[in-house]
């Protein structure tokens, strides 16, 4: 998140952890999003403020004074939704021109998935991680770009993460540079801009 953001809109905001250590980092407002009303209560505790609901019922109807906001943060919920895109578009609507999208989604290309797939002839389902059963929607890194493309952002750099060290890490990093990048990591994250109508200055 740019240094020089001062207010944040968290989407499937959780327990409010990651916006609390936002605002410990810097001078910002957040406001966060979240479905689950024991989470949103424990959000509201160290948010700013916290919008009890579904993320696509809340962006088609709710009304948000904070926005225009200076970043956008969407981090492992938009596998979660019926429409991810619609959901997205939304959200971007409410940053403010030249504003910061942070977007992390697992990778369904993950090769982890694929072995499992092949050794057992069906796909994998798990508790968490980028197979977790409750994912709505499943995105290639490819994928993921398109969602945010087309949700009126341009994305600026895409990070993926192992979650792992050591060896595997080292190995990881040197494929990563062939093609086969796009099956060795998890999750990806994407960082993304809401460039200004043309002629007018961000």
């Amino acid at each position: 998140m740019p240094e020089s953001a001062r207010s944040v809109l968290d989407l499937g905001c959780s327990s409010g952890a990651l916006g609390a250590a936002l605002k410990r980092r810097q001078n910002v407002t957040v406001v966060g999003i979240e479905r689950s009303p024991e989470l949103a209560a424990a959000a509201a505790e160290v948010l700013d403020r916290v919008i009890v609901g579904d993320i696509d019922d809340v962006l088609d109807g709710a009304d948000v004074p904070e926005s225009p906001f200076h970043c956008l943060v969407a981090g492992d919920v938009l596998e979660h939704l019926v429409d991810p895109w619609r959901a997205l578009e939304r959200a971007a609507a409410l940053l403010a021109s030249g504003g910061t999208a942070v977007v992390s989604l697992p990778n369904v290309a993950y090769y982890a998935g694929w072995f499992r797939l092949i050794r057992t002839g069906r796909w994998p389902m798990d508790d968490t991680g980028p197979f977790d059963r409750t994912h709505l929607r499943w995105f290639t890194i490819d994928d993921a770009i398109d969602l945010v493309r087309q949700a009126g952002l341009r994305a600026t750099g895409v990070e993926p993460r192992y979650w792992t060290t050591g060896w595997h890490l080292t190995w990881r990093k040197v494929a990563a540079r062939t093609p086969a990048h796009r099956f060795l990591a998890p999750q990806y994250i994407i960082c993304a801009v809401k460039d200004p109508p043309a002629g007018q200055a961000a």
